[in-house]
């Protein structure tokens, strides 16, 4: 997919790969922000991006040398991707995790508005703690996503907010004086209970999924969930703030463990609510990093929600990742939404696959090789 920006050529391709050919690389809301830009003297400003999801802004603001602020270990890879498509240079020292704090004063931030309001309030805060007081930031959004919220929530931190006519199905909020304004807490905490009587309380940073509450599929999963005693080497794929792992860990402590999550934030999230030597967790979108038949057991609540977008291809990929790093013995135990139809997709690939639990919502698989 190609771009013109001043008079240069830039090409785009998405991260994951998708058979949707209808999908671009990147939104009307984007194009909007450089737009605005142009009305700006860009000249020794900096710069913070935020939500870039498959690095348009980081490409074709490249010259700026912007600050990135990343959560998601495919959006690392998308913008990566991309820059070296467009022969671009990569400064990973201007790469940072939406807990951290930037080294320098921001006179422009870039925002993406993400689906999760928890989410961007975090970016908001994140922001707000940088911007130099005569600073902005430009948020962006497709029309038919706004929510009054929006706006309420840049008012927590923000004098001024302006929103922009429509173009293309797309808005911009432009933030100006920011308030004087100490740090919000990062951190929610859920109460669950694992064997229906004590509760724990979890611990999870905001804009991880299902923030107020444990997602009722996880539930499912875990209430069904039995682990036997050659589960010696569990993965948990997707593993947010690491609640099923928690499960198995209370049943059978001496397991081995690999959490593994696309979202930094889930995995900084599962580290505060297990500890343990025999606990290992992983920033990835996939299971590139381990090697062949390495586990007796493998759990998933699959993702199939990526932002606004609805798309099992990435939960497809997964499974066939998951085939390779099963012993020949083991089993992959996941649960679905009852319409996505898994089964049909997960026969292609398993040799055995078997329904062990159901209700009216939500459908437990186990496969075996």
């Amino acid at each position: 997919m190609h771009f013109t920006y001043k008079e240069h050529e830039f090409n785009f391709v998405r991260y994951p790969e998708t058979t949707n050919r209808s999908l671009r690389a990147w939104s009307a809301g984007e194009e909007y922000v450089l737009s605005k830009l142009e009305e700006l003297d860009l000249s020794s400003k900096t710069i913070a991006i935020y939500n870039d999801r498959f690095g348009f802004l980081s490409c074709t603001l490249n010259q700026l040398k912007p600050f990135v602020v990343i959560d998601r270990k495919s959006q690392q890879k998308a913008i990566e991707q991309n820059l070296t498509l467009n022969k671009l240079k990569w400064n990973p020292e201007n790469q940072f995790s939406p807990l951290g704090v930037l080294p320098a004063a921001v006179d422009i931030g870039i925002i993406n508005i993400p689906k999760t309001l928890d989410l961007f309030r975090l970016y908001l805060n994140n922001i707000s703690q940088a911007l130099s007081d005569d600073g902005m930031v430009i948020c962006t959004f497709m029309t038919k996503y706004f929510t009054p919220q929006l706006l309420e929530l840049a008012g927590e931190f923000f004098e001024e907010v302006e929103q922009s006519l429509a173009r293309k199905k797309s808005r911009l909020l432009i933030l100006k004086n920011k308030k004087s304004k100490p740090d919000v807490s990062v951190l929610n905490f859920i109460p669950y209970s694992f064997d229906g009587e004590t509760e724990e309380e979890l611990k999870q940073y905001a804009g991880v999924f299902s923030g107020d509450h444990i997602d009722y599929a996880t539930q499912f999963l875990i209430q069904n969930l039995k682990v036997e005693d050659g589960d010696e080497s569990v993965l948990d794929l997707g593993a947010g703030n690491g609640v099923i792992a928690r499960a198995i860990q209370l049943k059978k402590p001496e397991t081995e463990l690999h959490l593994v999550d696309d979202s930094r934030l889930a995995v900084e999230s599962s580290k505060l609510n297990l500890e343990s030597l025999n606990n290992q967790f992983h920033w990835n979108d996939t299971l590139e990093n381990f090697s062949s038949e390495t586990f007796d057991l493998v759990v998933s609540n699959p993702p199939f929600h990526f932002g606004h977008e609805t798309n099992i291809e990435v939960s497809i990929k997964l499974f066939q990742e998951v085939a390779e790093v099963l012993k020949p013995s083991g089993r992959f135990i996941c649960v679905a939404n009852q319409h996505l139809n898994y089964k049909t997709h997960l026969e292609k690939i398993f040799k055995s696959v078997e329904v062990i639990a159901e209700n009216e919502k939500y459908i437990l698989y186990q496969n075996k090789k």
